[in-house]
This record gives C-alpha cells, structure tokens and sequence, in this order.
C-alpha cells in the first residue's frame, strides 16, 4: 500500500517583501526655467566675448606701458583720446572741403570700393567662367593674366591718371584691377573642377546651356566663386586706402596723408581704427552672404 505524500511550501525567512513593479512613463524633455535658459546665452556669450575683449586690454595696457615713455616717438592710448577727442566724439561733422567728419571720409571711400569691386565680380566671374570652360581660352589668356595679376596696384595709378585725366576713375580703376585677379582664377577652378559625373549626367538628360549652367555649373561653382569675392573685396579695401593717398579729396586715404603732413600721429591712429574695422565688417559681410546662398558649403 503506497501512501501519497503532500508536499506544503513554505515561506523562506531571507526572502525580503515583494518588489513592486516600477511604473513605466514615457520619456519627456525636462523644463527648462526661463532663469537657467538666460544663464545658459549669457555664458555662451561670455566665452565667446572674453577671449578678445581680455587680449585687446592687454595690448591697450602694454601699448600704454612702452608709450609712457617721455622718449617715446609713438602717443599712448590716453594721449590719443585727448589729442583726438574731437574727431571721435563728431564723426558726422560736416565743413568744408576735406574738413568732413570720418563717417563721410569712410563712406567716400566705401562707395569708391563698390563701384570698383561691383565691377570687377562682373568681368571676373564672366571672364572666369569663360576660362573654366574653354581650354582654348584658358591657354591663350591665362598666360597673360599670370603676369597681370604680379604687378602692385599702386603701380596702376600713374598709368590710370594718364588714361583717365581725373582721380575718381583712376581710383575706381586701381580698385577693379587690384580685386578682379582672385574673383577670375578662383572661378574658373571652381569651373574646371566640376566632377565629369555632373557633365554626363548633363548630356544624359540633355540639359541646355542655360539649365547646364543654372542647375550645375552655378552650384557646384558658387563656394570657389565666393572664396574670391572674400578675397577681392579684402584688396580693394587696401588699395583704395593707398590710391586715396596719391589722388587726394574726400577719403579715408587722404585723411591718413593730411594728418601724416600735418604730425597728427593720433588723428592716424584713430583713422586706422576706423580702416581696420570697416575691413573687417566688409570680410563679415561677404561671407555671411556666401554661407548663406552655399547653404554653409561657403568658408565663413
């Protein structure tokens, strides 16, 4: 006779309480406090404005150091304030002849550069375009444009006072032949470095000359073609300031020359200022166009 035994569970005392199970909520974005959004842009900020801000006070203080000097040939920071206090605080003034404010020097001379500049991105990029597309034209041109684009600009001036008889032209032309070099070579690279796939995938779908140039050639070209605009706009920032210096009147250039003959070393200084500055607001400028109509293929 087999007996059944019952087999009865019982409970382990190192078993610790029944774990419940953790609630599952979907993952949502932490608020953001208005507070700690504020702190967040202002130490951007701060990271990206204190490395300049602190290395233009230290060469204010070391330029203020070496100037103390009572041998010193050169004005301190300080003395240029004092001795320029004139021209810094009226920018607008309006008087006679070259006796203008430096707000009417600087846009004389701005307007000279766009006229200049304007038309050497023109014949530039059409020119370039013309060299990167045929071989023809680049081997009988690009010899040529070689020893052109050596010569200094202000080796221009006599030659352009003699054809034009007048000084604004002269300086609009010294302009155009000082920027129009990196706008033409770097256009016709950009030309040439089309990848051949593009130009069969062209002849594949039979795209016009027009729709060649609008849906290929344009894009694949406008990077190369922005990097020499940057670069022309930079020379004839530089040499309108060196052409005003010969041909005279209203003018950056020519404010720079007057106080130089006049011994105002801290009237140069402060219109040196304003050069750098303007120079590069107009770099600023044409690359922020450039990376915005490359969508940021552009180098900004």
């Amino acid at each position: 006779m087999v007996h059944s035994a019952r087999v009865v569970a019982l409970p382990n005392p190192k078993a610790g309480p029944p774990v419940q199970q953790a609630a599952l909520y979907p993952l949502a974005p932490k608020p953001v406090g208005v507070l700690s959004r504020g702190a967040r842009i202002g130490t951007g900020i701060v990271r990206q404005l204190a490395p300049p801000v602190l290395t233009i006070a230290f060469l204010l203080v070391l330029w203020q150091i070496l100037a103390s000097s009572p041998t010193s040939a050169l004005p301190s920071p300080l003395k240029v304030i004092d001795d320029s206090w004139e021209i810094i605080v009226n920018p607008f003034k309006v008087g006679n002849g070259i006796d203008q404010g430096l707000f009417w020097h600087v846009s004389a001379s701005l307007v000279r550069v766009g006229y200049g500049y304007i038309l050497a991105a023109i014949v530039g990029i059409g020119v370039g375009v013309l060299l990167g597309q045929s071989t023809l034209a680049m081997r009988g041109l690009d010899p040529v444009f070689q020893v052109l684009r050596t010569i200094p600009p202000l080796a221009w001036l006599p030659l352009s006072l003699a054809a034009f008889r007048d000084g604004q032209p002269s300086a609009i032309f010294v302009i155009f032949i000082t920027s129009v070099w990196p706008i033409l070579i770097n256009t016709s690279v950009g030309i040439r470095n089309i990848p051949q796939d593009y130009r069969n995938v062209a002849k594949v779908l039979r795209l016009s000359p027009i729709e060649f140039f609008t849906r290929i050639m344009v894009p694949a070209t406008v990077p190369h073609m922005f990097t020499g605009l940057r670069i022309g706009i930079g020379l004839s920032w530089l040499a309108i300031v060196a052409a005003e210096m010969l041909i005279g009147g209203v003018g950056i250039g020519f404010f720079i020359w007057d106080a130089w003959n006049s011994s105002l070393i801290s009237d140069i200084i402060v219109a040196l200022v304003y050069v750098g500055v303007v120079g590069f607001l107009l770099d600023r400028s044409i690359a922020a166009i450039g990376h915005l109509l490359t969508r940021g293929t552009a180098a900004q």
